[in-house]
């Protein structure tokens, strides 16, 4: 065997150490992943389950009074259930065709540099942390809210709903823009061969074909609303009502945060039932995900 075929073997080899290295490092880190989905999954079960059958599942999920530190506690969390639902259905309603409208403007209209500079500042939204939308929540929109609707207090479901639509923008804008960038020339071009106008083939040619990209941005904007707590403690009253679109309302997340640093005993472990209820919230949202990309690539 030459030299030639010797360094080539050797060559060969150590690339394929190499190789199976890394494959080791990414099965590692993917089973750490797995792992941890699993660890919370299970303590949140064996968490959550025993006030869930001391209290009874309908009294829990159907009752419509929650007074944990009463004298004869109720923990029925519907209220709860309902806010995040409402709060985060409005925040969709408001920004989800702001956010589409502004993807398709970033991707197929604006100039170059102008889009630069948007896409700049939603990129910042994306990084601001909640804790400063929830100040800013406080300072200027709770207060706007009192003045414009002639309201005691500003801070009910509607301040918080505005304050999750600006925050679920980023991604929508985001995880759209991205969709729309990757759907072919070759549609566009069709189209416009075909007689279409610009706007006409963006709509009804460009916009369909990434409707799997766009319904995952719907999706994770969803999750991002429905799992936020800070911004919307600081906003929505966190009072445990029957939600109305002026009333101070507390969502699933608020519950958790604004009780767990005193609670103990039963109404501890009903925390942690809220939290397996948030939980499964955001499994069924994932198999949504999934279920709509599906079927939009299966399209």
């Amino acid at each position: 065997m030459d030299s030639t075929a010797i360094l080539s073997k050797t060559r060969l080899t150590h690339q394929k150490g190499v190789e199976n290295f890394f494959h080791t490092i990414f099965l590692v880190f993917g089973l750490f992943s797995i792992a941890f989905v699993l660890f919370i999954s299970i303590f949140l079960v064996i968490s959550g389950i025993p006030a869930i059958t001391k209290i009874g599942l309908f009294r829990f999920l159907f009752g419509t009074k929650w007074a944990s530190t009463a004298a004869h506690p109720s923990f029925g969390i519907l209220p709860f259930i309902l806010t995040s639902v409402y709060g985060t259905c409005g925040a969709l309603i408001v920004s989800v065709p702001v956010g589409i409208f502004c993807a398709v403007f970033l991707a197929k209209m604006a100039p170059a540099p102008l889009a630069a500079v948007v896409r700049e500042a939603v990129d910042l939204l994306a990084g601001i942390p909640s804790v400063v939308y929830g100040l800013f929540g406080m300072i200027v929109i709770v207060p706007g809210v009192r003045r414009l609707f002639n309201l005691p207090d500003g801070a009910n479901l509607f301040s918080a709903t505005i304050v999750l639509a600006i925050m679920v923008l980023p991604s929508i804008i985001s995880e759209s823009e991205t969709a729309l960038r990757a759907v072919p020339k070759e549609y566009e071009e069709g189209s416009l061969a075909l007689g279409a106008t610009y706007i006409e083939t963006i709509f009804k040619v460009t916009l369909p074909a990434a409707k799997s990209g766009v319904l995952t941005s719907v999706i994770l904007g969803c999750g991002r609303a429905i799992g936020e707590a800070m911004a919307v403690m600081m906003v929505a009253g966190n009072v445990a009502n029957m939600p109305g679109i002026f009333k101070s309302v507390r969502f699933l997340t608020t519950a958790v945060a604004s009780e767990m640093s005193y609670s103990s005993g039963l109404q501890r472990q009903a925390l942690f039932s809220i939290a397996l209820v948030l939980f499964v919230f955001i499994i069924m949202i994932n198999a949504v995900l999934r279920k709509l990309t599906s079927k939009g690539e299966a399209r």
